[in-house]
C-alpha cells in the first residue's frame, strides 16, 4: 500500500467503498455518508477519487441501480476480498486491533487469536443481502449436517447473523415450515431471487421474544475465585445480565462456553454457569 500516500482517514473510506461493491453488488453515497458522517459532496468525491486514484476499471454505475457496481474485472486493492471484512462492517465488532494488523501498522506488542474464516463466496452472498434489504423469497441449494446431502430450498430471509464461529442467515424455511438458522458456508451454487418474502422478521416469534440471560460464577468455586470471575466480566452483584431474543439465545451461551448438558467436574473449567435457567430451559434444551 505505500505506493500510495494516502491519509488514514481516507483510506478507511476507500476500503468501505471496496467492500460494500464487492459484497452488496450496489454502493452509493449513502453508504459512506452512514458510515463516516460526511458530506453528499465529500462522498462523491471520494468515489471519483478512488476511481481516478485508485483502481479505474473496478466500478460501473448503473442507471437501474442508481449506484455503483463492482466491474467484471473487479480487483480488491486495499482490501484482501475476504467475507469477514464485510461480514464484520455490517456487525460493527470488528475492532481497531484486527484493521491495524491488516493495514500493517507495526503493533508488533499485539496479537490477536481468532477463528478461521468460513469459505464464503461473494456470489452467495450478495443474492441474499439483496433479498433480505428487498424483502423477497431465495431459492438456494444447502447441504445439512444433519445427512450431509446437498436439498433445494426456498427461503424468506430476513438477518445475517454474526456469532464467533460462522455466519448465518436466519429466514423462514418453506420445506421445514418454521424459521431456520442456514450457514452461509453450506449454501451451494448462487442463491436465485424469485418473489416478494412469504414470513417476515415479524412473524419470528423466537427473534421476537426478547430475553435476559443471568450469567453468574459457578458456586462451586471458593468466595475469593467467584469474587475474581465477577470482576473478570463486570457483573453487578455477582450477576451479568444479557439481553438478547430467543433465537439467538444458544449462540450467546456458546460465546460464553457454556454448556447447559455438561457441568465440568473442575469449577475453574467452567466458571460460570447460567443462573435462570428453568426460565430459559424451552429455548436452550431440544
Amino acid at each position: 500500500m505505500s505506493k500510495w500516500p494516502i491519509r488514514w482517514d481516507l483510506l478507511f473510506r476507500y476500503r468501505m467503498i471496496e467492500i460494500i461493491a464487492l459484497w452488496e453488488g450496489r454502493l452509493t453515497t449513502n453508504h459512506l455518508i452512514q458510515s463516516f458522517g460526511i458530506g453528499r459532496q465529500q462522498a462523491s468525491k471520494d468515489i471519483n477519487s478512488y476511481l481516478k486514484n485508485i483502481a479505474p476499471d473496478n466500478l460501473i454505475y448503473d442507471k437501474h441501480l442508481k449506484g455503483y457496481k463492482p466491474s467484471e474485472s473487479f480487483t480488491p486493492q486495499l482490501t484482501r476480498g475476504h467475507a469477514d471484512e464485510y461480514l464484520h462492517v455490517l456487525s460493527r465488532t470488528e475492532d481497531m486491533t484486527v484493521t491495524f494488523d491488516e493495514l500493517d501498522m507495526g503493533f508488533e506488542n499485539t496479537t490477536m487469536v481468532r477463528p478461521v474464516t468460513r469459505n464464503i463466496s461473494p456470489d452467495i452472498l450478495r443474492p441474499l443481502v439483496q433479498a433480505i434489504r428487498e424483502k423477497k423469497r431465495v431459492d438456494i441449494s444447502y447441504i445439512s449436517l444433519k445427512d450431509g446431502e446437498e436439498a433445494d430450498r426456498i427461503i424468506s430471509p430476513h438477518t445475517l447473523v454474526c456469532t464467533p464461529l460462522r455466519w448465518h442467515v436466519r429466514a423462514y424455511c418453506e420445506h421445514s415450515k418454521g424459521y431456520r438458522d442456514f450457514v452461509l458456508s453450506r449454501i451451494r451454487g448462487i442463491p436465485d431471487i424469485n418473489d416478494r418474502i412469504v414470513m417476515g422478521k415479524d412473524e419470528d416469534e423466537d427473534w421476537t421474544t426478547q430475553l435476559c440471560i443471568e450469567l453468574k460464577p459457578d458456586p462451586r468455586l471458593t468466595e475469593a475465585q467467584a469474587a475474581i470471575i465477577a470482576n473478570d466480566y463486570g457483573m453487578e452483584k455477582r450477576t451479568l445480565h444479557i439481553n438478547t431474543n430467543a433465537a439467538l439465545i444458544r449462540y450467546v451461551l456458546d460465546t460464553y462456553n457454556i454448556d447447559i448438558n455438561v457441568l465440568d467436574s473442575n469449577p475453574k473449567g467452567q466458571q460460570i454457569i447460567l443462573g435462570n435457567l428453568e426460565e430459559l430451559k424451552q429455548y436452550v434444551i431440544f
